[in-house]
């Protein structure tokens, strides 16, 4: 370096940690002065301005400019320093931007041979540039270990930036090979070294890419969220075409949630910014998006206009990452005209294809069903749609967290949707049935057996009818669908299939109403009307197969698993609550009740009642009549059948010393928590541990531990849990517990109340005692509050409790 710099080398030094920090506006614009002062020189300070402003181009997506600004001849004596390496390096960069990918291989081969004579921060950095161009040509092998060569000498040598850079660039490659729960825990470390670090930009970056593996997971809510964050991130930082894309990454969201006017707005503007930045990445996924939406809402001339328009920069080759999404959608075009030999040629290209990810895979195998069926051609859609759902659930299985794989189906749903309708159309609604039922309770089925290998019972043959004969009950069985949907009513001499209304007309009247009665309104006098059309949605047309003082054991679907069948209001021969009728119970499948009807009960009748906890802080204050229910449901066991854990004593690490596993009924009286974003965070809340802070007894944790009670009774707020999944229903402390093992759970839909829910607890425990089976027991113990001259007549009281069985 030349003597003599120390003011330039402070200067610059500032500059370059304003581009490390994401500020790119204001580390351009000083740039941009810089060289202003040194035009026409190739000296060391112009080259390395030069650079840097390069480096700023890249950032922001804008590889002509870069390459425009290093396109000047480099002196000899500078092309063999770090000049001359940089300078290769980021033309590599703005060629792989480009998606000029030989050019990028050839820049980062002249990089590497420099770099050998510099300190190893420049060869990391290479490594690093080498793997985003391995990944770019799906290269992973080659990328991973490139990106492993530039973590280890980054930790070797302490550099924290490079650090960073190659765990982000780890978790993007991790999401390029469909590993996407490992990509969200590598990025969410990467992103908390980038936050500590205050590079905005990479942090942008990062959550872009976390937002991306929660779509592709299913979880919509968590995915849009942080493509927000990731946008406002890289708008904030200076970058733009970051920024545009990222915006493309909400839209696709509010299209996976069915909000087709947001998304085709968000889309629209996101397009003109995209033109106007000239970034060809941007716009196709734009116009894809647009044509996906104008499908979507039967308009095929301007979802031809948008896939033609994208298929033409692809074809210039200003783009290739689009190209198979745009293929498949040329295909779906060309099948609603009918042309089924270009549409299949299409489809077969797409799955042809080694570049094309799982998701496209199945969407193709799907749509190529949808065409044979148009034809006529009933095999050959069964067997695409076979293949279809395969497809789903062989990358379902390949998510290994819990938490992520709860979400999955919901990108898949509607092709379980698609083959349903097939079946029912072709009068097959038995095998509608199964594939119905397949699609449930995934995560929960896929337990630890007792020799520890995966247990699954998806598999087992089951007979409905028979199973509606052995519980004596008639089976309700729904199946929410965007265009159709069914309820199968089960009895044991027939299965007879109906068909309801859709999805979206069920959930307009689902929501308000359990918002009504968990707000403790009267709905039988403020909102009869909509509890009466939900019956006659839901329920009337299976009227005649329920006999009255019957067994009903519901298996929801979607946002029904949030309702409480028994509130629904039966208007003849006047009007009552459906509980006043038969006794519900609900369950998540077939398959997983069938199984735990097949196993034995023991006859053990041993307690363990945990709770009367000591307070934690104002948000779980001490709870008044926690005392008064213990000593209630205590009192319907002996002294030697019960183990009280109470007070200080109830702690998080003694109810998991206490052996819960042999014990036939559990009981918690205390707070408890569910988490809507992660619901194996979901909480029951008991007292600090001794010498520490923990105090909740998690979901995650629960469903480690193996159960067999017969019964576990939540008697906490929320236990059920606050949202619902695809195939799972509502996640939550009463699925965790049911997926330990338990035969059944009672848990509360909305928040409960500490005065009537000693009384209700009293009633059921001497129902059972009384020898009452638990969805009897907890029947005659809301009648009770239901038929009381007081408040407790409100929904509110006895309706938040629900009895979900079938471990």
């Amino acid at each position: 370096m030349p003597c003599g710099c120390r003011s330039a080398q402070e200067e610059y030094t500032r500059v370059q940690r304003e581009v490390d920090r994401g500020q790119f506006d204001a580390a351009l614009s000083e740039t941009d002065a810089a060289l202003l002062k040194h035009q026409n020189k190739n000296d060391f300070w112009t080259w390395k301005y030069r650079i840097l402003k390069a480096r700023i181009l890249v950032s922001r997506t804008q590889y002509e400019e870069a390459l425009r600004v290093l396109d000047y001849p480099l002196s000899s004596s500078l092309a063999q320093t770090e000049i001359g390496e940089q300078r290769k390096v980021y033309q590599g960069m703005a060629h792989r931007s480009g998606q000029q990918f030989l050019e990028a291989e050839k820049d980062f081969e002249e990089a590497e041979r420099i770099a050998q004579s510099l300190p190893a921060g420049f060869r990391c950095q290479i490594f690093i540039a080498k793997a985003d161009l391995q990944v770019d040509e799906k290269r992973y092998a080659d990328a991973e270990a490139s990106y492993k060569q530039a973590l280890a000498l980054a930790r070797q040598e302490k550099l924290a930036l490079l650090e960073a850079n190659a765990l982000a660039n780890l978790g993007r490659l991790a999401t390029s090979q469909e590993r996407f729960d490992q990509a969200i825990d590598i990025n969410e470390s990467a992103l908390q070294l980038s936050k500590n670090l205050g590079t905005q930009g990479s942090a942008a970056i990062i959550l872009g890419n976390i937002a991306w593996s929660y779509l592709e997971l299913g979880d919509f809510d968590s995915a849009l969220d942080r493509f927000k964050e990731s946008a406002k991130a890289a708008e904030e930082s200076g970058l733009p075409v970051q920024s545009a894309y990222w915006f493309t990454g909400v839209a696709n969201t509010y299209i996976a949630l069915r909000d087709y006017k947001s998304a085709e707005a968000l889309s629209i503007s996101t397009l003109k910014n995209a033109r106007t930045l000239n970034n060809a990445q941007t716009i196709t996924e734009c116009l894809n998006t647009l044509a996906e939406i104008a499908l979507r809402t039967n308009r095929l001339d301007e979802a031809q206009k948008y896939n033609d328009e994208a298929l033409e920069w692809e074809q210039k080759g200003l783009d290739h990452f689009g190209t198979l999404e745009s293929l498949l959608l040329s295909g779906r075009i060309e099948t609603d005209r009918r042309h089924f030999e270009i549409a299949e040629r299409l489809f077969q290209q797409v799955l042809e294809s080694p570049n094309a990810d799982t998701p496209l895979k199945w969407q193709a195998q799907a749509y190529l069903a949808e065409m044979h069926d148009q034809q006529g051609k009933s095999d050959a859609a069964e067997k695409e749609y076979q293949k279809a759902i395969g497809t789903i659930e062989a990358a379902r299985s390949a998510v290994n967290r819990d938490d992520l794989r709860l979400s999955f189906l919901s990108g898949g749903i509607e092709f379980y949707d698609g083959y349903i309708d097939f079946l029912i159309r072709r009068g097959r609604s038995s095998d509608a049935l199964k594939v119905a039922d397949l699609s449930r309770a995934r995560t929960q089925a896929e337990r630890l057996s007792s020799d520890g290998s995966i247990f699954s019972v998806q598999a087992s043959n089951i007979k409905p009818q028979q199973l509606a004969q052995r519980l004596n009950s008639t089976l309700l069985f729904y199946w929410l669908g965007y265009k159709n949907s069914y309820l199968w009513v089960i009895t044991p001499s027939k299965i007879t299939t109906i068909s309801i209304p859709a999805e979206s007309e069920i959930d307009s009247l689902v929501k308000p109403y359990r918002e009504a009665a968990a707000k403790s309104k009267d709905i039988f006098a403020t909102d009869s009307t909509t509890g009466q059309k939900l019956y006659e949605m839901l329920v009337q047309p299976a009227k005649k197969l329920i006999p009255i003082d019957s067994r009903v054991i519901l298996f929801p679907d979607g946002k029904l698993y949030g309702l409480n069948f028994e509130t629904l209001i039966v208007s003849d021969p006047q009007p009552h609550f459906w509980i006043e009728d038969v006794t519900l119970t609900t369950a998540s499948s077939l398959s997983l009740l069938a199984d735990s009807v097949a196993k034995r009960t023991s006859n053990d009748k041993r307690l363990l009642l945990v709770g009367d906890t000591v307070a934690e802080g104002t948000s779980f204050p001490s709870l008044p009549q926690a005392a008064d229910e213990i000593q209630k449901v205590a009192h319907y066991f002996s002294a030697s059948d019960r183990t009280i854990l109470r007070g200080a004593e109830a702690t998080p690490t003694a109810y998991l010393r206490s052996n819960p596993g042999e014990f036939s009924y559990l009981h918690f009286v205390t707070h408890g928590t569910a988490s809507r974003t992660r619901p194996l965070e979901s909480a029951v809340v008991l007292s600090k541990e001794v010498g520490g802070d923990s105090y909740k007894l998690y979901a995650r944790d629960i469903v480690t531990h193996r159960l067999k009670a017969d019964l576990v009774t939540i008697s906490a707020c929320n236990g059920s849990g606050t949202r619902s999944y695809s195939g799972e229903g509502m996640v939550g402390l009463s699925w965790a517990f049911l997926r330990a093992g338990a035969h059944n759970v009672i848990g509360a839909l909305w928040e409960v109340s500490d005065v009537s829910t000693p009384l209700l607890m009293n009633d059921l425990y001497a129902g059972l005692a009384a020898g009452k089976d638990p969805a009897a027991a907890l029947r005659d113990a809301k009648l009770a509050l239901l038929h009381s001259r007081d408040v407790y007549r409100k929904p509110f009281y006895w309706a938040p409790f629900q009895l979900y069985s079938g471990s």
